[in-house]
């Protein structure tokens, strides 16, 4: 099982994908991959989404397929039995988070506040999402949270975009971003896929910078 600091580091931007139609799955999983994203996170939003998990892993080399909006132990199984590689979750509960533990697979936690990331560190968790990003606080946040405890490393979302992407990245306590603007609900409906793809290699170059 890949630790999530790996996945994390894999790419400095996750996708987050809602899926409203399964056919659209892999065509756009592909789109995203090989436009140098590998790292996918199919939120739970949609009545499809559990049966895309199972495509995009069976069907696209190379993807690293998470799935997002779990909020409890029934959305917990259910992902853990689709096959999700790694699990994220807008939130904290102990329940939630001891049992992605206890399961082994990789879970990235969201948290705003300091209070709720000590609470993950006393369970030995470093890496976590920052939710919703821009609506907390955005940056400066991130960055005042470093202060006091530099040892976390977070993936902000929510609000993330190609404005602002590249500044998140620049604080060394940020690995990664997660975003949705690579992969607009307009052009998925449309499947343009090529545009999908130009996007991602866009993404990629305004948050690195080359």
């Amino acid at each position: 099982m890949t630790a999530i600091k790996d996945i994390m580091n894999t790419s400095p931007v996750i996708p987050v994908m809602v899926i409203n139609k399964l056919e659209h799955a892999v065509p756009l999983a592909n789109a995203l991959v090989e436009g140098g994203l590998k790292v996918l996170e199919i939120t739970l939003r949609t009545p499809v989404a559990l049966e895309a998990i199972k495509k995009i892993k069976a069907e696209v080399p190379g993807a690293i397929v998470g799935a997002g909006t779990v909020i409890n132990l029934e959305t917990l199984n259910q992902v853990i039995e689709a096959g999700a590689e790694f699990i994220v979750s807008p939130g904290v509960t102990d329940t939630v988070i001891d049992a992605a533990l206890a399961s082994g697979v990789p879970i990235l936690p969201g948290v705003i506040t300091p209070s709720e990331v000590m609470n993950l560190l006393e369970k030995g968790i470093t890496e976590m999402k920052f939710f919703p990003a821009e609506a907390a606080g955005g940056i400066p946040m991130v960055k005042s949270i470093g202060g006091p405890l530099p040892q976390v490393t977070f993936c902000p979302t929510g609000g993330v975009s190609p404005k602002n992407a590249a500044a998140y990245l620049a604080l060394p306590n940020v690995a990664c971003v997660g975003g949705s603007w690579m992969a607009p609900a307009d052009l998925v409906d449309a499947e343009d896929w090529d545009e999908i793809k130009r996007l991602t290699v866009e993404a990629i170059s305004i948050a690195t910078g080359k």
